[in-house]
């Protein structure tokens, strides 16, 4: 299927207000505001890029990205350091030159948590992570990511839009961009985190940057209702909200026959507007997880203070999967894997909210029948320092560190590349960001140098600049 250029001068016609009067009649209005939080920020640019279809056969159909928003220790979890034991309390080698400047170091600072070999696989995983290393024939853990800057907000922009500067569509972007969504209505990209606060960096977590506001990510809440002002204010009928609609729609007709110049983009905005009334009534049954069995729930790990909160976004991941839903990104709470202080509590303390959700998800996609045609991701925006920070935590570390796959077409059962042997630089078979990306868009059947969007003349991507290669080694 092709698409259209969508040039984005519609703010330069037809005012907010104009807008909103004319296309938001009734309720579907309101659905708006959580479906564009943010307008189109570069004037003069159009779509120039894929024909909305696969380059080839995809070994996925949709992605769920395990967020784990801080940065994990992959020295405490994932990725086992005995030297660095042995060597535990000793002054860092001289080698260490390119530690985060913000705050003293300390000395070498090894592991509290023993490491032992899980599935047929003999990977080994942290005595932390119990439930996650049960599904170690499934996974494929990176130990050898690095990335390009130990601040927060960089990382993010990095591990999210591929650049560590700022305006850029995130992966999930690009994927409902390039593919879209396989069930009418539903988003093809859906955020699911605390529904108490934004985690760091806010919604540019999931921003569409220069790509058209539609492909940006559409929050929905893990308890309540799913979308803010997703429901009309006040009991109608079915009569009603039809005769609605259709004056909605005859209403939208005139407008667009009024303004052929601005056509493309008032066309995507109305869509918007319609997915939202479509939303109604799919939305809250994609959510309902008291259809799940009492079993189910309690895998997950509903009702249990620790695990509630993050065992419900996995577990309406799972059901967004089955609905056709392409990109969901689940977030952790806040930033609790930055652990600055009191490292191996703090460690602790985040798998004791993660670990069982997490491998939850994996089997209930395996039995069933979904993980082969959903890729999970799991991982931070960066790693930890095999030093000590305060006396007993760990800083920022973009040198080396840990994320997984599983599913969608990985081969599972491996550790990919290494760090030293004190878990400081990533030296074999060493991938960056921008190769991560570009196997994610490769199992869904897209050719990353050809996800293009023209902006102001040049064709943007999001592995842009670098010389991305899909981890071939990963796949099955």
């Amino acid at each position: 299927m092709s698409h259209l250029p969508l040039p984005h001068r519609l703010l330069d016609v037809v005012s907010r207000r104009d807008v909103f009067s004319r296309c938001a009649s009734g309720f579907a209005g309101l659905a708006l505001g959580s479906l564009l939080c943010e307008e189109e920020s570069l004037a003069g640019a159009s779509s120039v890029g894929p024909d909305f279809g696969h380059h080839f056969p995809p070994r996925a159909k949709a992605v769920i990205q395990l967020f784990q928003h801080g940065g994990p220790s992959h020295m405490d979890t994932v990725d086992p350091k005995p030297e660095l034991n042995v060597q535990n309390g000793k002054p860092m080698p001289k080698y260490f030159t390119d530690l985060v400047k913000i705050s003293a170091h300390g000395n070498l600072m090894g592991t509290p948590f023993k490491f032992r070999p899980h599935g047929e696989c003999g990977v080994e995983y942290s005595e932390i992570l119990p439930h996650t290393a049960t599904c170690a024939d499934d996974i494929a853990v990176i130990r050898s990511m690095h990335a390009e800057h130990n601040n927060h907000e960089q990382a993010l922009w990095q591990i999210h839009t591929g650049r560590i500067v700022t305006g850029r569509p995130t992966i999930g972007a690009w994927v409902s961009y390039a593919l879209g969504s396989e069930n009418h209505n539903l988003p093809s990209y859906v955020v699911l985190r605390n529904d108490n606060g934004l985690p760091t960096d806010g919604t540019r977590n999931w921003s569409s940057g220069f790509l058209p506001p539609r492909f940006q990510g559409v929050h929905f809440r893990n308890t309540g209702t799913p979308v803010l002002y997703l429901q009309p204010p006040s009991a109608v009928s079915d009569n009603t909200q039809r005769l609605r609609r259709d004056l909605l729609r005859q209403l939208n007709e005139e407008h667009l026959a009024r303004q052929p110049r601005i056509a493309p983009d008032l066309e995507a905005r109305i869509a918007s507007y319609e997915m939202a009334a479509r939303m109604q009534l799919s939305a809250g049954a994609a959510l309902n997880l008291a259809e799940e069995t009492a079993e189910t729930q309690a895998a997950y790990g509903l009702s249990q203070p620790k695990t509630d909160s993050y065992g419900r976004r996995c577990l309406i991941a799972r059901r967004l999967v089955e609905r056709g839903v392409r990109y969901i990104q689940i977030f952790v709470e806040s930033q609790i894997w930055d652990t600055h202080a009191n490292n191996a509590v703090g460690t602790k303390n985040c798998c004791e909210q993660t670990d069982q959700p997490t491998a939850a998800l994996l089997k209930d996609l395996k039995q069933r029948g979904l993980l082969d045609s959903t890729l999970v991701v799991w991982g931070g925006e960066f790693g930890r320092t095999p030093v000590s920070q305060s006396g007993d935590g760990r800083d920022h570390h973009k040198q080396g560190f840990s994320m997984w796959l599983a599913g969608g077409g990985i081969k599972g059962g491996q550790a990919y590349g290494a760090t030293d042997e004190l878990g400081y630089h990533a030296v074999e078979n060493r991938v960056m960001v921008a190769d991560l990306h570009a196997t994610i868009l490769h199992q869904l059947g897209l050719d990353h140098k050809r996800v293009v969007y023209n902006v102001h003349g040049r064709d943007e991507r999001l592995t842009d600049v670098y010389d991305a290669k899909v981890i071939a080694p990963l796949l099955a």
